[in-house]
């Protein structure tokens, strides 16, 4: 049996006759609750793969390729890219180019991380990649808090979310760059996911001092 998904709401959990497949948008902007109007600098319909939809059968969505079908969103194969040697401009295009493809949110999530990381390596020849490295790496857990599926694994366990090196590599920054404050406020809204009471009693300890010196 085959399904057109394009004739149904994006966005929905399709249940029923034994059907439970993922929930999945035309572009990370559309998921609801997250402040993200869309990628800069990139027009949609020069993206083929913006025009993709997908079709369900069994249970299962498949997207068409050139090769045949995949269950492979195409964020997700946008994702598939080894960024790490690439240019941060390269790394920053690619990005926002994966964010206006068909996925789901963790689909997203992998790639703003994986943007994260290969502009961490990209800074030692261009110190400039550290300020697309915050604007991935915010809006990567601006993601998880308007759609927490983009980083839980199991639908079964709700509190269960995945280790977001995103969020580590990002808060390392901001203390390196002295932005305590920032720091700590991304912390405390991080505890909604994670058991974050050291690093945020440390993160207390030293805005106090800071506070104490400029008093």
């Amino acid at each position: 049996m085959r399904e057109d998904h394009a004739e149904r709401p994006h966005g929905r959990r399709l249940r029923g006759l034994g059907l439970d497949m993922a929930t999945w948008y035309p572009r990370m902007a559309d998921i609801p609750g997250l402040a993200f109007t869309g990628s800069p600098g990139v027009d949609r319909s020069k993206l083929p793969a913006a025009k993709v939809k997908p079709t369900a059968e069994f249970g299962t969505l498949y997207w068409p390729t050139a090769g045949g079908l995949t269950s492979a969103t195409p964020a997700q194969t946008h994702n598939s890219a080894d960024m790490r040697g690439w240019q941060r401009d390269r790394i920053v295009q690619h990005t926002w180019e994966g964010l206006e493809v068909p996925g789901e949110p963790m689909d997203y999530h992998f790639l703003l991380q994986g943007a994260v990381e290969a502009l961490w390596t990209a800074r030692r020849a261009d110190p400039a990649a550290l300020d697309d490295l915050e604007v991935f790496g915010y809006l990567d857990f601006a993601l998880a808090e308007a759609d927490p599926r983009a980083i839980r694994f199991d639908e079964d366990a709700p509190d269960a979310f995945v280790h977001m090196s995103s969020l580590e590599r990002l808060l390392s920054v901001l203390e390196r760059e002295g932005a305590l404050r920032d720091a700590l406020a991304l912390t405390q809204r991080a505890t909604r996911f994670f058991d974050l009471s050291a690093d945020l009693a440390t993160l207390q300890s030293k805005v106090a001092a800071l506070d104490a010196e400029l008093s």
